[in-house]
């Protein structure tokens, strides 16, 4: 397990490196970020000081040295936008709202999409399996924006059940959370009825029901167990899209987590806060998809790793 746990460290430390080129190259080749700070009347002499002030006349291999060397310390430099912060405090300060929102979202996944797939796959082709297989397609089909922007109009333009846009209390937090866990629910409900679907013809499921084991012990001792392996797999893709899915949320919400803020740092062409968010949201997407690994063995103790 040790040495296997050294080999995915490995891998997502790689990863983690192809993560910060590939977002260095794309912002670089985004534009100009000079330009959108100097003032139209600005002359050539403090477009060239501002570029040299930056380090934006360096050439591209050594500004990526650098990149490196101050990320290693936590450090991505200062905002070319936002004057007075650096890159890594602005994303320390919207990660919590963004983690708030996922984390919701992620917990109402969980709540409604176990019991319901669970539910659907015990009570085959029933009123029940019929509403969540109705509930996966919704789910998966409507895109997120679109689910948001309905959410606006019917329940804060139309019937001031909850507030729109804006932080604030927990009825803030219901259309957001909503509209971001509408895919994951979707999602796991599928997975969880089509794991328990073939575990519950499985052979020692059938020998478990012949020797009088009472049903709710197959179910969820049994049964769920090695269901769960499944779903389980896709929670760490689900977490990784929660936090970049929630740019278009946050978006539509005004919500002011990360999302927004790499929005923001996009169109203002602010390299610094673009590959500090891209950077720290890989680094907890690699983190989840490794304990998700290890908790594959605890689940199913046929799996090994050497």
């Amino acid at each position: 397990m040790s040495r296997y746990l050294l080999i995915r460290l490995g891998e997502g430390l790689l990863t983690l490196l192809a993560v910060s080129l590939v977002i260095f190259v794309l912002t670089h080749l985004s534009g100009d970020p000079v330009s959108v700070m100097l003032p139209p009347e600005a002359g050539p002499e403090a477009r060239v000081r501002l570029t040299h002030l930056w380090g934006l006349d360096r050439p591209w291999p050594e500004q990526y040295l650098v990149l490196l060397g101050n990320a290693l310390r936590g450090n991505f430099g200062d905002s070319f936008h936002w004057s007075g912060q650096t890159a890594m405090g602005l994303v320390l300060n919207r990660l919590p709202a963004t983690l708030q929102l996922a984390s919701f979202a992620l917990a109402l996944s969980v709540l409604i999409a176990i019991p319901l797939g669970v539910a659907s796959a015990t009570n085959r082709d029933s009123i029940i399996d019929r509403f969540g297989k109705t509930l996966a397609l919704l789910g998966q089909s409507l895109p997120t924006f679109l689910s948001g922007l309905v959410f606006v109009w019917v329940f804060g333009a139309t019937l001031h059940w909850f507030p729109t846009f804006g932080m604030g209390g927990w009825n803030n937090l219901i259309l957001p959370g909503v509209a971001l866990g509408l895919f994951p629910v979707a999602a796991f409900a599928r997975l969880t009825r089509s794991a328990m679907l073939t575990t519950l013809d499985s052979e020692y499921i059938k020998l478990a029901r012949l020797n009088g084991v009472p049903p709710w012990k197959i179910v969820w001792k049994h049964a769920f167990k090695n269901a769960a392996i499944v779903p389980l797999t896709y929670f760490g893709l689900v977490l990784g899209s929660l936090l970049t899915g929630s740019v278009t949320v946050e978006t539509v919400f005004s919500w002011p987590g990360v999302g927004s803020l790499a929005l923001d740092a996009v169109l203002a062409r602010d390299y610094q806060v673009v590959q500090a968010v891209t950077i720290c949201i890989s680094a907890v997407f690699i983190a989840v998809n490794l304990i998700v690994d290890v908790l594959y063995a605890y689940l199913d103790p046929r799996v090994r790793y050497s």
